[in-house]
């Protein structure tokens, strides 16, 4: 079975390459032919993520999923949430985004935070959605060089390691996105056995 993920993210493709363990064949935008950007025009992840998926499956008549991710801190009033990628400004990098939350948390004691990742899968003309949580605190200062986003500022519960000094597999069976992938190949799996 061949699957669209509507991203241009190829940090997310490996992860869910990783994730999924040859059960389907993933492709890129790139694979289908598309290089343009994909709208987000809302304030959910779960309404950004089902308007990409839709914006790819309506041009190209394929099954396909997009996903949409957001950091939550609690100190923050849940920012930066579904403005995490763009939290510094519409053209700021990873490292941008990583420097105003640690500016923002500066002398503060609660740390707590969590990634949600809300994936949109069209398929066969219908909607379906999976939803992942991983809670965890937010660390004074980078570690580790793996991953992409916040991870090297975050530290799952239950852990010692930030995100970026997992493995893409150790990351992928506790992570928000790889929980979210488990569900969705769940599903999957009954639709082509």
């Amino acid at each position: 079975m061949k699957l669209v993920f509507a991203t241009n993210n190829k940090n997310k493709i490996k992860e869910i390459q990783s994730a999924i363990l040859g059960k389907m064949e993933i492709l890129s935008l790139d694979e289908i032919g598309f290089s343009g950007e994909i709208p987000e025009d809302y304030d959910t992840l779960k309404e950004n993520a089902l308007q990409k998926a839709t914006y790819i499956a309506t041009r190209f008549k394929v099954n396909c999923f997009a996903d949409d991710t957001g950091l939550e801190i609690e100190a923050l009033d849940g920012r930066p949430g579904v403005y995490s990628a763009r939290y510094a400004g519409s053209q700021a990098s990873a490292e941008n985004n990583i420097d105003k939350v640690l500016m923002e948390l500066k002398g503060e004691s609660n740390r707590k935070a969590l990634f949600r990742t809300v994936i949109s899968l069209k398929f066969n003309n219908r909607d379906y959605f999976f939803e992942g949580i991983v809670k965890g605190q937010i660390l004074e200062s980078r570690t580790g060089e793996e991953g992409f986003g916040y991870d090297p500022i975050f530290q799952p519960d239950g852990f010692l390691q930030s995100f970026a000094e997992m493995s893409v597999a150790q990351k992928n069976k506790i992570s928000h996105r790889g929980l979210a992938v488990q569900k969705l190949v769940q599903f999957l799996d009954g639709k082509i056995t």
